[in-house]
């Protein structure tokens, strides 16, 4: 599997205003498959070579034939719900789904397929069809943060709260109040950023590492909404017990969606801005250039089928904030967080190196 680490320059930039809905997308670091035009050096493109799929993904190895079964029972899930998915699509939630049942990502968002509410009720009907097919699917639920929509693995999505909790994993935020942005670290005083990380306790109350077994989610959930810290901060419990509704974080809180994106999607750099300043952060970010990074990875088995690079995540950068490209202080530890997790893990087979 190869990750290639951009940079991309994307001429997004200068189209203000922006939608609601575009402005989320652009702040929660998500790359538009369409309108976007790539520019810049290939030369400066850094690639992370690893193997992947078929190797090994943290607790068990995931076999070439797992991968297959799952690819087989979303698929026959699919038509069995008479989920109609272009082509796009499909593709998209086929990729996104290896990457939680491998672990490889413990979050993904849902932005395509549909609209709300109906995309969560497709998803949840989806999700508990696979699940009675193949245990692949065991840990995998349907997330709603307002009109925000994801599927998570929650083991997965444990183990990656209490590592930010334990400041593991090194986030750099953009703040977006100010013009021109100012990349900012966790470690200097931000209120912001102190209330980002009472969010993540809660998502800590929601999703305990030691207590992740098969069927303990479901209940778990109702004895912390039962002693919660106040009833702004309990879950909605669903008659489902694929779903989960955590809208319930954001209340009392400046922290927006979009910053909690950047966060709850794994990337390094979280566009940062409080629910007060929104007009300001759209305006400080439509008027950037933006660089572009992808991570790409291949699903074949032998690397002599040839298969073509696809796109398991990409963030975005204001391009005065990342002149170094990769060699920028947060591209490096965000690289080093990775090699060192897939090494003590063992996830992948093989090696990994810059190419």
């Amino acid at each position: 599997m190869d990750l290639k680490v951009g940079p991309w320059i994307d001429d997004m930039s200068g189209g203000f205003p922006m939608s609601k809905s575009e402005f989320r997308l652009r702040c929660s670091n998500v790359c538009p498959n369409e309108g976007t035009i790539e520019t810049g050096n290939p030369s400066e493109s850094r690639a992370f070579l690893v193997q992947a799929f078929e190797g090994k993904k943290g607790r068990r190895e995931m076999e070439a034939a797992e991968v297959e079964e799952a690819l087989r029972v979303l698929d026959s899930s699919l038509s069995h719900i008479k989920w109609r998915l272009k082509s796009p699509s499909k593709h998209r939630l086929q990729l996104d789904v290896l990457a939680l049942c491998t672990e490889m990502r413990p979050v993904i968002m849902v932005d395509y397929g549909g609209k709300m509410p109906e995309l969560q009720e497709q998803l949840c009907a989806l999700l508990k069809l696979c699940q009675q097919e193949s245990a692949i699917f065991e840990h995998l639920r349907v997330m709603v943060i307002e009109d925000m929509i994801y599927l998570i693995h929650v083991r997965g999505l444990a183990e990656y709260v209490k590592s930010s909790l334990n400041s593991e994993v090194e986030l750099f935020f953009v703040n977006l109040e100010q013009d021109p942005p100012k990349m900012v670290t966790q470690a200097e005083e931000s209120s912001l950023v102190t209330e980002l990380i009472r969010v993540q306790n809660l998502f800590s109350l929601f999703f305990p590492l030691n207590e992740m077994d098969n069927d303990l989610l479901s209940c778990h959930m109702k004895d912390t909404a039962a002693n919660a810290e106040s009833s702004t901060n309990k879950p909605i419990i669903s008659q489902s017990p694929e779903f989960i509704d955590l809208s319930s974080c954001m209340q009392d809180t400046q922290v927006t969606v979009p910053t909690l994106n950047g966060w709850l999607l794994g990337y390094p750099v979280v566009y940062l801005f409080s629910k007060e300043h929104i007009a300001d952060a759209i305006y400080n970010l439509s008027t950037k250039y933006l660089r572009i990074f992808r991570i790409l990875v291949s699903r074949s088995i032998s690397p002599n089928k040839g298969s073509q690079p696809e796109e398991l995540m990409s963030f975005s950068v204001p391009y005065e904030l990342s002149m170094g490209g990769s060699k920028e202080q947060w591209a490096e530890a965000f690289l080093a967080q990775m090699q060192s997790r897939w090494k003590n893990a063992k996830i992948f087979g093989g090696h990994c190196r810059w190419r």
